[in-house]
């Protein structure tokens, strides 16, 4: 997993980096609201680990900004805050999860494991899309009949993002705030492209198109 580390601590941050990287995940640290907001905007993130008390925007603040936005990446807390009305606000700004410090990082690593199972994220390698079909999401292609039908990384991304959130239809603004970076969000035609691309591979059946609602990977 690709994960947004937001922790002040020095000391902690280090800690919970290294222990992250053991566990094969992909980190990127941040020691303020704005560092990590700029991040964000940036780049895709599976997991977003925030403190609530960082300098520049506490955690609260940076997590209901970019919901406003419609940037869904699931987000756990880890705060030394654990008053009653500290823990209902951070739910109700979207959070997924909360962990009051001090905390074992066997802890951390069960709840990081739950969100990944809630939130059906897949493993970055070899994706099975359908029977026989794969997606190899390092080497950008999809495995058909063991032939290999290359793509684009956008394309990858956007079919990962469709199958992660196969139970509900998704928007072009959503597909462009939760794969661009903010700062390059591109035309709806450009988006319509890749899926148009993804669909002639895999078939017109496998991504189905609400109009006015959004696209739904089709699980056969």
């Amino acid at each position: 997993m690709k994960i947004l580390l937001m922790e002040d601590d020095i000391i902690l941050n280090e800690i919970i980096y290294e222990h992250l990287e053991e566990n094969k995940h992909e980190v990127i640290c941040c020691f303020d609201g704005d560092s990590a907001q700029d991040k964000i905007y940036s780049e895709t993130f599976d997991l977003l680990l925030l403190d609530v008390n960082v300098p520049n925007l506490s955690g609260f603040e940076l997590l209901k900004e970019i919901r406003k936005k419609d940037i869904k990446t699931p987000t756990i807390f880890i705060t030394s805050a654990s008053m009653l009305e500290d823990i209902e606000e951070a739910f109700s700004l979207g959070c997924d999860d909360y962990i009051k410090k001090p905390f074992e990082l066997r802890e951390l690593d069960l709840r990081i494991n739950n969100i990944r199972r809630l939130n059906n994220i897949l493993p970055t390698l070899k994706i099975e899309l359908f029977k026989d079909i794969y997606l190899n999401s390092k080497n950008l292609y999809i495995e058909i009949d063991n032939k290999e039908i290359h793509i684009t990384q956008k394309e990858s991304k956007i079919l990962q993002y469709l199958l992660k959130n196969k139970t509900r239809n998704i928007s072009i603004e959503e597909l462009s705030l939760n794969i661009w970076s903010y700062e390059d969000s591109p035309l709806s035609s450009t988006i319509r492209t890749y899926i148009k691309n993804l669909r002639k591979i895999l078939g017109e059946e496998s991504i189905v198109n609400t109009r006015g609602v959004g696209y739904r990977f089709n699980a056969k």
